[in-house]
């Protein structure tokens, strides 16, 4: 029986889906020898944790690496096509979840939500209330996202036709923008945006990109909210800005370490608002996510090419493989 293994478990519906498709594991733990060691036999990889490069070595019925969500940092895809094995991902399903977050993330740090809350719970109900004296509207600022892809656009929807916000972008591509949404640089953004919203995956490019000479162009009202990855951000520079109370403000979902260790700087900050990588997770998004992966590994292991196949140039090696059509 062909063997699908997943690095954590899935929807119900997506293992219902797979049920007559093969034996589903679920990983016993998420170190690289583990991983390795039960890839060995497993037909389809569908991933939620970064895999080790020397997983694609040993594992010779390995036909796809399926990504569970968007983001394909979790798989090493030149060791992945080396080897003969479809990459595929799951696009845009997790965006309305993460652009929700963004939003609910910008109303907490704009009301001080979180000494607002702490306070009336220590210290009374007008000791909470005070805070309300220093809070913010959304409406009227100018909120600007880095990266346009599906995400970045779903951000965009709601900051300007739910919150009336002035939206501004920068993104690699030059397709035209969406309706009320203008282009700008990168530092043109970060100058003018009063909250700049990280939305872009992680390159080479994108690595360091919001730099310690970029955050010290930002408005010192400005708050930065990061929904793509931890190495996009200068940490240093970010908690030496907010030592210095030279931004606004900051909500980080992605950290360059995860997890985030308890002591980190970014939890003494009254003005942070911590989250453990959740953004794009709800029921729903889960439900949408896990679907997407189980659809493209049925499609695999129906001697089929995934629909978002994101390695194209291994389809050769991969038919030599296994003698298979499309």
């Amino acid at each position: 029986m062909r063997k699908i293994l997943s690095t954590h478990p899935l929807h119900p519906r997506a293992t219902a889906m797979l049920a007559g498709a093969g034996r589903l594991a679920i990983a016993s733990a998420l170190d690289a020898k583990v991983l390795t060691a039960e890839a060995r036999d497993a037909d389809i990889v569908i991933v939620r944790a970064p895999l080790p490069p020397e997983l694609f070595d040993g594992a010779k019925n390995l036909r796809a690496a399926v990504r569970h969500g968007a983001g394909l940092d979790m798989i090493p895809v030149e060791a992945a096509t080396a080897a003969g094995v479809l990459v595929a991902n799951v696009p845009a399903v997790n965006a309305r979840s993460v652009a929700e977050h963004v939003m609910f993330a910008a109303l907490a740090l704009l009301r001080r939500f979180r000494v607002m809350d702490r306070d009336l719970r220590a210290k009374g109900w007008f000791a909470g209330r005070e805070h309300a004296n220093s809070t913010s509207e959304l409406a009227g600022k100018t909120i600007g996202i880095v990266g346009l892809g599906a995400v970045g656009q779903a951000v965009g929807h709601i900051a300007a036709h739910g919150f009336d916000l002035n939206v501004v972008a920068t993104t690699r591509s030059l397709r035209p923008a969406p309706e009320r949404v203008g282009f700008l640089s990168i530092d043109a953004l970060v100058e003018q945006s009063d909250i700049i919203v990280l939305c872009c995956p992680l390159t080479e490019e994108t690595r360091g990109l919001i730099s310690r000479e970029r955050i010290a162009r930002m408005k010192p009202h400005a708050l930065l909210i990061n929904v793509s990855r931890g190495p996009v951000v200068d940490d240093e520079a970010l908690i030496e800005a907010l030592r210095k109370s030279r931004i606004g403000g900051a909500a980080l979902d992605v950290f360059s370490t995860q997890p985030l260790p308890p002591n980190h700087p970014y939890f003494g900050f009254d003005n942070v608002i911590v989250t453990p990588h959740m953004a794009g997770i709800t029921e729903e998004s889960m439900m949408r996510m896990g679907v997407g992966a189980a659809n493209e590994a049925l499609l695999v292991l129906a001697n089929k090419l995934p629909v978002n196949l994101r390695n194209p140039e291994v389809i050769e090696h991969y038919r030599r493989r296994f003698s298979t059509g499309d």
